[in-house]
C-alpha cells in the first residue's frame, strides 16, 4: 500500500512541472500497476502501516484510479484554455490520495478523517471549475449536508472505541452494538453520502453545477464512500439491523421509484443522469441493509457498474455541452443527424444504465433482486417499478436527445475527436467485459 501512497505523493511536483498529458500517461501506468495487487477475498492483503485491502477496497480503489485517469482525459478544455490546468491536476491528485487512504485504511478513525478530507478537493473542483454562478450554493449544500451528518458519527466513534477497545475493523464482529441512537448517528453520514431519498437534494445540485471532472468523481466514487462505509460497519449492527433496517429498505425502494418519476420531468441532461444515480444507489443501499451475502455482493457489483456507467453518461452530456453550449434537452435534439457515431455511445451507455445484458448493471440488479425478495416478497412491487422506470427514463433521454429536428441555432460544431472516443470506450469496455469475470465480484 505504501508504494502507491508514495507514488501519488511524488506525483505532486509532476502536476506543476510535467505536461498535462504526461500526467495522464503516468495515471494510466499507476492504474495498471495497481491492477496486479489484486485481492481475491474478504481477507486483507498488502498490509502495511495500518493500510491494507480486501476485495471491497480493491475494487473501489481500482475504480478510483480508473475514474481519476478518465477525469484528466475528459478535461482537455481546462488544458487548452490554460484554465489553471496544473492546479487542476494537483487537486485531482489530492482527491485520489484521500480516496486511496479512505478505502485502504484498516482503522475506522483513519477512514473517518480521510472520508472528510475528500470533501475539500471536490468542493474546490465544483467552485473552481464549475459552470454557473450557483456553484457556490451547490458547494455549500455538498459541504453542509455531509458535515452536519458527520459530526455525530465522530462522537459515536468514541463510543465504539469504548465498547471494542479498538477501532480496527477486525474487532467489530466480536460483539454487536444494540443501540438505536448509535446506529442512527453512525449511519446517517452514509445515508447522506450514498445518498438516500430525503437527504439526496445536494446531489443533483452539485452535479449540475460541477465541471465534467467533478461530476465524474461525484458519480463514480463519492457516492460509493457511503456504501463502502456501511458495508464495513453493518457487522456491528446485525441485531438491531434485524429490527430497523426494514424501514430504510422501504424508504430506499419507494424513494427509488419516486426519483425515477422525477427523472421523466427533467429538461437538463445532467440533472436527469444525476437523479438516475439516486435511484440506482437506492437499490445498493437496500441491498446492504438486507445484511445477507447476496445483498453485499450485489451492492458491490452495482456500485462498480454505476460508477462506470454514470461517469460515462456525464462525459457524453459534456461532449454535447461543449458542442452546443447547452445541456437542455430542448436544444440537444436530433444529435443522431450531427454525430451518428456519438449516438452509438449514447445507446450503449444508456442500455447499460437500464441494465441490459451484457452490462454489469444487469448482474448487480439480478443479485440485488434476489437479495431483496429473499428479505421480503413485498419488495417485488417496487423492484418491478424501479426496473421498468429505469428503462423508461433511459429511453426518454435517448430518444429525446437523438431523434427529432436538430436545433437550427447550432451554426457550426466540431465532430468527435479520438480522445473523446477513447474516453467513452474506456468507460464502456470494462462495464461490459467485467461480467465475464463476475465470479471475482462474489468472492
Amino acid at each position: 500500500m505504501m508504494k502507491f501512497i508514495f507514488s501519488l505523493l511524488f506525483m505532486i511536483p509532476l502536476s506543476f512541472l510535467g505536461g498535462f498529458w504526461l500526467n495522464q500517461v503516468i495515471w494510466f501506468l499507476l492504474t495498471f500497476i495497481f491492477m496486479f495487487s489484486m485481492s481475491f477475498s474478504f481477507l486483507f492483503t498488502s498490509i502495511s502501516y495500518e493500510f491494507g485491502e480486501d476485495l471491497f477496497s480493491y475494487m473501489l480503489l481500482l475504480l478510483s484510479f480508473w475514474i481519476c485517469s478518465m477525469m484528466i482525459l475528459a478535461s482537455e478544455k481546462i488544458f487548452i484554455f490554460k484554465n489553471w490546468s496544473s492546479f487542476f491536476l494537483f487537486v485531482v491528485l489530492i482527491l485520489m490520495l484521500s480516496l486511496f487512504l479512505t478505502f485502504s485504511s484498516l482503522n475506522l478513525f483513519i477512514f473517518y478523517i480521510f472520508f472528510e478530507v475528500s470533501l475539500i478537493p471536490t468542493l474546490i473542483l465544483i467552485v473552481g471549475w464549475g459552470y454557473q454562478p450557483e456553484r457556490l450554493q451547490a458547494g455549500i449544500y455538498l459541504l453542509f449536508y455531509t458535515l452536519l451528518a458527520s459530526l455525530p458519527m465522530m462522537i459515536s466513534l468514541f463510543f465504539c472505541y469504548n465498547n471494542f477497545y479498538s477501532l480496527h475493523y477486525f474487532y467489530f464482529s466480536s460483539s454487536s452494538i444494540f443501540n438505536l441512537l448509535v446506529y442512527l448517528l453512525i449511519n446517517t453520514v452514509f445515508f447522506v453520502k450514498i445518498p438516500m431519498f430525503f437527504v439526496h437534494l445536494w446531489l443533483p445540485k452539485a452535479h449540475v453545477e460541477a465541471p465534467v471532472s467533478g461530476s465524474m468523481i461525484l458519480a463514480g466514487i463519492m457516492l460509493k464512500l457511503g456504501g463502502y462505509g456501511m458495508m464495513r460497519l453493518m457487522v456491528m449492527f446485525q441485531e438491531i439491523g434485524m429490527l430497523i433496517n426494514v424501514v430504510f429498505i422501504g424508504l430506499s425502494l419507494v424513494g427509488g421509484f419516486y426519483v425515477s418519476l422525477i427523472c421523466l420531468r427533467q429538461s437538463d441532461m445532467k440533472s436527469l443522469i444525476a437523479y438516475s444515480s439516486v435511484s440506482h444507489m437506492g437499490l445498493v443501499l437496500a441491498g446492504i441493509m438486507t445484511i445477507n451475502l447476496w445483498g453485499l455482493e450485489g451492492s458491490l457489483v452495482m456500485m462498480i457498474a454505476h460508477g462506470l456507467c454514470s461517469s460515462g453518461l456525464f462525459c457524453l452530456a459534456n461532449i454535447s455541452y461543449e458542442r452546443l453550449g447547452s445541456r437542455s434537452l430542448y436544444v440537444n435534439k436530433g444529435l443522431i443527424n450531427m454525430m451518428p457515431s456519438l449516438s452509438m455511445f449514447w445507446f450503449l451507455l444508456l442500455a447499460s444504465n437500464m441494465a441490459a445484458p451484457p452490462s454489469m448493471n444487469l448482474l448487480g440488479e439480478i443479485i440485488l433482486i434476489n437479495s431483496l425478495i429473499g428479505f421480503s416478497e413485498l419488495s417485488m412491487i417496487f423492484l418491478m417499478l424501479i426496473s421498468f422506470f429505469s428503462a423508461v427514463y433511459s429511453l426518454f433521454l435517448y430518444s429525446y436527445s437523438q431523434h427529432g429536428c436538430f436545433y437550427s441555432g447550432s451554426y457550426s460544431y466540431f465532430s468527435c475527436s479520438i480522445r473523446e472516443f477513447l474516453l467513452l470506450m474506456l468507460h464502456w469496455l470494462p462495464l461490459n467485459l467485467f461480467i465475464m469475470s463476475g465470479d471475482l465480484m462474489v468472492l
